[in-house]
């Protein structure tokens, strides 16, 4: 199960009851991106549209943009997870444990397990569920690659070496190119090349 569709745990029990036929609006909006998501995660699957979201779910085109004003709304949603869930990820590590390059190898592991256990969120992570779609969104996904590296870079600084900045810099970029190269592996190998393969073996030798 995947993190996305564990955050309808709490309307299972009442899904149960027949009682109430029609969905809360909020409930229909979470349905529609888990659907979305769990669209994604078919290996070789192809761009996925409204009309075949809306037969997936069984209900009209019509019904699902009463919840959502476009189908980049929808993505924003997935990509609105993804960023919380990263966000959330990095603040754990950074509480925990003081930095210096553990710091910034846990960040890395924690964030390449996510993708592995959100499949469709990895090839939203990596570009490719969005292309042919709004702009704005892979926009957004480069802002969120932006704050993993500047995040990388605290963790990285060591203040004991002659030029700090630079090599924090040069670090933390080869680290996110890393995972990215990590995701996108996953996504063209229909998810069978796990991105957590060699993980602690492969930080242990770049850092």
């Amino acid at each position: 199960m995947s993190d996305l569709e564990q955050q309808s745990d709490r309307f299972s029990e009442e899904e149960a009851t027949p009682a109430r036929k029609r969905p809360r609006p909020g409930e229909r909006r979470l349905q529609i991106l888990q659907t979305l998501a769990s669209m994604l995660e078919q290996p070789g699957a192809e761009r996925v549209t409204t009309a075949g979201l809306a037969a997936k779910i069984g209900v009209s085109e019509a019904a699902l943009y009463r919840h959502f004003a476009s189908k980049a709304q929808m993505f924003e949603g997935l990509i609105d997870f993804v960023d919380q869930s990263v966000i959330g990820l990095i603040r754990q590590v950074t509480d925990r444990e003081p930095a210096g390059p553990q710091q910034a190898s846990r960040i890395v592991a924690l964030l390449l397990q996510f993708a592995e256990k959100n499949p469709g969120m990895s090839r939203v992570m990596i570009g490719d569920a969005l292309v042919l779609e709004h702009e704005r969104l892979q926009e957004r996904i480069n802002l969120l690659f932006d704050k993993i590296e500047a995040q990388l870079r605290q963790s990285l600084k060591d203040n004991t070496s002659a030029t700090p900045t630079v090599d924090a810099q040069l670090s933390a970029s080869l680290l996110v190119a890393f995972m990215q190269g990590r995701l996108q592996r996953f996504a063209r190998s229909g998810f069978r090349r796990l991105p957590s393969e060699h993980l602690q073996a492969a930080l242990a030798r770049m850092l």
